[in-house]
């Protein structure tokens, strides 16, 4: 793999770790709020999981890994049930997005991973918003201009 790869495909693992470490905080909120705590607390430990693969994938690789922020603002104000589901499948269809940045940028074993967590991810963002799309993970099939930009995690640092 020439270095090039190599970058490439450190870079997109880091955003995905990223995306990893801020879902993790969302869950933590969702967790707080939804009716369905048992599938909030099974997609927490998904996130976690995948963080932690994560950060010994970048290890290999010659990485830093990059760490959580100490908090994330969120992407709307969360005070019921029904704004954490509409989190928790935002959430998912951020991680989604990342995760196709990941696939696309790796081959071999780590791009089954990846497409992998890319499933689990839009399977998951389904079971919250009752909708599914052909394409998950890639915003401009959704007509979601704000992901199609590049992608994000699903909540910014805050300052």
């Amino acid at each position: 793999m020439s270095e090039r790869d190599v970058t490439a495909e450190l870079t997109a693992l880091q955003a995905a770790l990223a995306a990893e470490h801020a879902a993790v905080y969302g869950y933590g909120v969702v967790g707080g709020r939804v009716g369905d705590k048992r599938r909030a607390r099974a997609a927490y430990d998904a996130h976690r999981a995948r963080r932690d693969t994560l950060v010994r994938e970048v290890r290999e690789l010659g990485g830093e890994p990059v760490a959580a922020s100490a908090g994330y603002a969120l992407p709307f104000p969360v005070s019921d049930p029904a704004d954490a589901v509409r989190l928790a499948a935002e959430l998912e269809e951020r991680v989604a997005g990342v995760y196709s940045d990941l696939v696309r940028a790796t081959s071999g074993e780590r791009r089954g991973a990846a497409a992998g967590a890319l499933r689990e991810a839009a399977v998951r963002a389904a079971g919250w918003s009752g909708e599914s799309v052909a394409f998950p993970g890639l915003a401009e099939r959704t007509g979601d201009d704000t992901a199609a930009a590049g992608p994000s995690t699903s909540a910014s640092p805050s300052s």
